[in-house]
């Protein structure tokens, strides 16, 4: 089997490894962004859980006048129904999948991994994640959107249709509307998806208050 291409940071636990967060960056980030978050989480030592925060891609992003960044795909318009182009959806979803198959190759069971993302990392840790077809842990989808706008996507796989779902959502948010991340959790939640919603008093970002509703959930998911 072949293991992802994409580069990354990987925090590993002080026991062995038996669980594993994949934590997906926003447009123009990297796996740094976010990789300072985990002493913050508290993860009990004795559940052993790796964190691998990947770098996405560096390619042009038409609504950023086309300068190159890091981007999980690209955004040519704002309208959510067609904001993820996705060819570059496709193809980054085989990236995030390529990660998920290189963990249980070393050892973790797919059940013991959750798919997490901000933003753009958000998108697709939803996309890849309900479209995979070994169960995982749960997914973590924060100030995001579905791919495919009011519709849940093509391909769902059944092996996560039962899957816990965690969605975040700031009220101020200015760059991915409020009604955006509500139309996805609605639209999952008519699917019969358990998904759960959670919205803070914040604008496009992370607030301490989530961080330790991430670490309840993680410890739930992960023991």
């Amino acid at each position: 089997m072949s293991g992802s291409t994409l580069e990354r940071i990987t925090i590993e636990p002080e026991t062995q490894a038996k669980a594993c967060v994949i934590w997906l960056h926003g447009l123009g980030d990297s796996g740094a962004g976010f990789s300072p978050i985990v002493p913050a989480l508290n993860m009990p030592a004795q559940l052993g859980v790796r964190f691998i925060f990947p770098h996405a891609p560096e390619q042009a992003v038409t609504i950023n006048q086309g300068y190159v960044m890091r981007s999980w795909y690209d955004i040519k318009g704002m309208d959510i129904g067609n904001r993820a182009f996705m060819p570059d959806v496709l193809a980054s979803e085989k990236h995030v999948r390529d990660l998920i198959d290189e963990q249980i190759a070393a050892g973790i069971a797919s059940d013991k991994i959750v798919l997490a993302g901000f933003s753009q990392g958000g998108v697709m840790s939803l996309f890849t994640g309900l479209r995979y077809e070994q169960p995982l842990a749960g997914i973590l989808a924060m100030s995001c959107y579905l791919a495919t706008g009011e519709s849940l996507p093509e391909g769902l796989s059944d092996s996560n249709k039962a899957t816990p779902l965690l969605q975040h959502h700031g009220e101020q948010d200015e760059v991915v509307p409020f009604m955006a991340g509500k139309m996805a959790f609605d639209a999952l939640k008519a699917a019969g998806y358990d998904t759960q919603w959670q919205q803070y008093a914040m604008g496009h970002s992370v607030v301490p208050e989530q961080i330790g509703d991430i670490s309840q959930w993680l410890i739930k998911r992960l023991s």
